[in-house]
C-alpha cells in the first residue's frame, strides 16, 4: 500500500473561473480519496486566484494551496513547474492529477522527471486497486483502437485526465476546507525563456473542448465554403465546428479547430463526422464521444467502423435536409 494516501489536483483556471477540467479532476479526486482514506488537496497558481479557493473547497477539496505572484499571471512552463514541484514536495501526495490540456501535457512529464517518477498521459478512467492500493490508469493506445491499464510503482503517481472523461464535481457550499497561502519563491532571472507579448486569437462560438456537440469536416468538404455549411449545422445544435488535418493545412478552417493526434482531443455528447475517412490519427481525437454519426459517400470508409449511426451519401445532398429539419425543430 502507498505510504501517502492523499491526492493533489492541479486546478487550471480560464477567464477568471475554474476550467471545466478542474471540476472533473476534483470529482475524480473525491472518488480516489474515498477509496484510499486520504485527503483531497488542490493547488491554485496565478496572480489573482485566491478568490477561487472557496469554489474549489465547495467542489470537494479539503486543503487548497494558493500561490500568487505577478509573474504567474500567464502560464509559462518554467515558473509553473517550479511552483508545482514545490507544492508537491510540501504536500507529498500519493497521486497528482492534471488535465490533459496544453498546460497539463506540458507540466506532467517534466514534473515526473523532477520527482524521479513517471506520468501516465490522457487517462479516460481511473480506480484504486483494492489489493495494492495503487492507481489503475486506463488510457487509449494505437490511435484509440485499444485500451491499456497502466500502473506506476513510484510515488507520486502522476496522471493527466482527458477532458470530459469524468463527471464534474457536484458543488456543495456546506463543505469546509482550509486555504493555505504559499510564497512562490521564484527567481525570474533564472528562467531561460520569458513571455514578451501575448496575443489572443480571435474566436467565435464555443471552444471545441467545451462543446457538447461537434460537427467535424474532412478533406471531402472540398473547400472553405463547405465548412460554412457545417457552421450553420453547428449553430443550430449549439455546437462547435472541428476538422481533420488536411482542411487545416489547406487553410479552409483555422488550425485551432484541428482534432486528432496532432490537434485537440474532444469528448462531446454528439460527434457528427462529415466527409472524412476516419484515419487513425483523427479517430484518436474523438473516440470517446458518446454518439458518433458519420456521413460519407464511401461505404468502405473507416469512419463507419466506429460510428454509431452512418449515412452513406454525398454530404451535399444530406446536409440541406438535416439543416431544414433542425430549423423546423428549433424554430
Amino acid at each position: 500500500m502507498p505510504e501517502n494516501k492523499d491526492v493533489l489536483v492541479y486546478c487550471e483556471t480560464a477567464r477568471g473561473i475554474l476550467a471545466p477540467v478542474t471540476l472533473e479532476l476534483l470529482s475524480a479526486g473525491i472518488r480516489l480519496v474515498q477509496a484510499l482514506g486520504g485527503e483531497l488537496n488542490a493547488v491554485l497558481i496565478g496572480s489573482n486566484v485566491r478568490g477561487l479557493a472557496p469554489e474549489v473547497i465547495a467542489c470537494g477539496a479539503q486543503n487548497v494551496y494558493v500561490v500568487e505572484d505577478s509573474y504567474l499571471e500567464y502560464y509559462a512552463t518554467e515558473p509553473y513547474l517550479v511552483v508545482l514541484e514545490k507544492i508537491v514536495r510540501q504536500v507529498a501526495p500519493g497521486i497528482v492529477l492534471l488535465g490533459q490540456t496544453t498546460a497539463g501535457r506540458d507540466l506532467a512529464p517534466r514534473l515526473a522527471f523532477k520527482l524521479d517518477t513517471a506520468a501516465t498521459m490522457d487517462c479516460t478512467a481511473m480506480e484504486i486497486d483494492p489489493a495494492t492500493g495503487r492507481l489503475l490508469m486506463n488510457r487509449p493506445v494505437y490511435g484509440g483502437n485499444a485500451q491499456v491499464v497502466q500502473i506506476c510503482l513510484t510515488d507520486p503517481q502522476i496522471a493527466t485526465v482527458r477532458t470530459k472523461a469524468m463527471a464534474p464535481a457536484v458543488r456543495d457550499s456546506n463543505r469546509q476546507g482550509q486555504v493555505i497561502n504559499v510564497t512562490a519563491g521564484i527567481d525570474p532571472s533564472s528562467f531561460k525563456a520569458r513571455v514578451i507579448e501575448r496575443k489572443a486569437e480571435a474566436t467565435s462560438g464555443l471552444r471545441l473542448e467545451e462543446a457538447r456537440v461537434v460537427v467535424a469536416g474532412g478533406r471531402g468538404m472540398g473547400s472553405a465554403d463547405g465548412f460554412k455549411q457545417l457552421e450553420e449545422i453547428a449553430g443550430l445544435l449549439k455546437g462547435a465546428v472541428g476538422a481533420t488535418r488536411p482542411p487545416c493545412d489547406k487553410q479552409w478552417i483555422s488550425d485551432s479547430r484541428q482534432i486528432g493526434l496532432t490537434g485537440k482531443v474532444v469528448s462531446p455528447d454528439l460527434y457528427i463526422a462529415v466527409g472524412l475517412s476516419g484515419a487513425s490519427q483523427h479517430l484518436s481525437g474523438f473516440s470517446s464521444s458518446k454518439v458518433i454519426v458519420a456521413i460519407n459517400k464511401d461505404p468502405e470508409a473507416n469512419i463507419f467502423k466506429v460510428a454509431h449511426y452512418g449515412i452513406v451519401s454525398d454530404w451535399k445532398s444530406v446536409l440541406p435536409t438535416i439543416k431544414a429539419k433542425l430549423k423546423e425543430i428549433v424554430g
